[in-house]
C-alpha cells in the first residue's frame, strides 16, 4: 500500500511538472510571439503563421490542436504508449494553454500590456528562454509538446543527437517562411532565429545538463573508507588503481569513479570530513555509457542486428 501510494505520488509530480513546463511553453506564443507579429520553429511557428495568414481566423489553439492529432500516431508506435499519454496530455494542455492566454491581453508584451518591453530585439531572447525551460521540463519528464518534438524524440532515442541541436537545424527553413507573407521583412526571419537559438540553449541545459557526468580520481590514505561510501552510501561503482608515488615511492590505491554532475559535492564533502589532507581531481565527460548512466546507441542498424542475433 505504502508503495503504491509512493508510486501514485511520483507520477503525480511528474504530471504537475509537465503542467509548469507546458505553461511555460505557451506562454512565450501567446504573451510575446504573437502580439507582436514574430513567429519561429517547430509545428507551432506555422501555426502562428497560419493565424497571421488568415487575419486571426485559425487560431494557434485550432491549427495546433489539429495537426498534432495526426502527428500522434508516429508517437504510440515508435515511442511506446507512455509516451503517447504523457504527449496526449501535454498537447491538449497546451491548447487550451494557447487559447486560454490569447484571452489576456493586459499580459501582452505590446505598449501598454503589463510586459511591454520597448526593445524588439529582447522580446525573443526573453520569449526563447522561457520556452526552452519549459520544453526541456516536458522533454525530460517523458512528453512532448508534439510536431517537431516527436521526431526530435525519435533521433535522440537511437542516436546521441541532442534536441536542441535537432531543432536548430530543421527550424531555420520554417522561420524563413514568414517572408511569404506581407508586410513581413528580414528583421522578422532574425528575430525567429533568434528566439531559436535561446531556446535550443536552455532546452540543452535543462535536458542534457541534467544528465553530465565527471570522473573523478581521489588519493587518500583513507581510500577504503571512501570506497565504502561511493559503495554503500551512493550506490555507485568504484574502481581501486594500485599506484606509486613518484616522490616518495610509495603503493598507493587512487579511487576512480564515475558519477553525476550533480551528485559531486556530496563526493566532495564527504571525501573532505574523511580525509582533509585528501588529493580529488574532477574531469569532465561528455558521455558516459553504462549502468547507471546512459544507453549506448548504436542507430537503427545496430538495432536491427540486434534483433537478428536473438532470433
Amino acid at each position: 500500500m505504502q508503495l503504491s501510494f509512493k508510486k501514485a505520488s511520483h507520477v503525480a509530480m511528474e504530471y504537475l511538472v509537465l503542467v509548469i513546463g507546458t505553461f511555460l511553453y505557451a506562454m512565450p506564443w501567446e504573451w510575446f510571439i504573437v502580439p507582436n507579429g514574430f513567429s519561429s520553429g517547430g509545428v507551432t511557428g506555422l501555426c502562428t503563421l497560419l493565424q497571421y495568414a488568415t487575419n486571426g481566423l485559425i487560431p494557434v489553439s485550432l491549427s495546433y490542436a489539429v495537426i498534432n492529432v495526426f502527428l500522434l500516431i508516429l508517437a504510440f508506435f515508435i515511442l511506446g504508449k507512455g509516451f503517447g499519454i504523457r504527449t496526449i496530455f501535454v498537447i491538449a494542455l497546451s491548447a487550451l494553454m494557447f487559447e486560454l492566454l490569447a484571452l489576456t491581453p493586459k499580459m501582452f508584451c505590446i505598449e501598454g500590456g503589463l510586459l511591454y518591453i520597448p526593445d524588439k530585439m529582447l522580446i525573443p531572447v526573453i520569449a526563447g528562454a522561457i520556452e526552452g525551460i519549459g520544453l526541456g521540463l516536458v522533454l525530460r519528464f517523458g512528453g512532448s509538446t508534439g510536431g517537431s518534438d516527436i521526431f526530435a524524440m525519435i533521433i535522440n532515442k537511437y542516436w546521441p543527437v541532442s534536441p536542441g541541436r535537432f531543432y536548430l537545424v530543421t527550424d531555420v527553413v520554417i522561420v524563413a517562411l514568414i517572408l511569404l507573407l506581407p508586410d513581413k521583412h528580414f528583421s522578422d526571419v532574425i528575430y525567429g532565429y533568434l528566439m531559436i537559438i535561446v531556446s535550443s540553449v536552455f532546452v540543452d541545459y535543462v535536458v542534457v545538463g541534467a544528465k553530465s557526468s565527471v570522473q573523478v580520481l581521489v588519493f587518500s590514505q583513507k581510500s577504503d573508507e571512501i570506497a565504502r561510501f561511493i559503495l554503500d552510501g551512493m550506490e555507485r561503482g568504484v574502481t581501486i588503481l594500485n599506484a606509486k608515488g613518484g616522490y616518495t615511492g610509495e603503493d598507493k590505491e587512487v579511487l576512480l569513479l564515475m558519477i553525476r554532475s550533480k551528485e559531486l559535492p556530496r563526493v566532495t564533502e564527504t571525501i573532505k570530513e574523511i580525509d582533509v589532507n585528501a588529493f580529488v581531481s574532477v574531469v569532465p565527460a561528455n558521455s558516459v555509457y553504462g549502468e547507471g548512466f546512459e544507453e549506448i546507441k548504436t542507430g537503427i542498424k545496430g538495432l536491427k542486428k540486434k534483433k537478428i542475433s536473438k532470433s
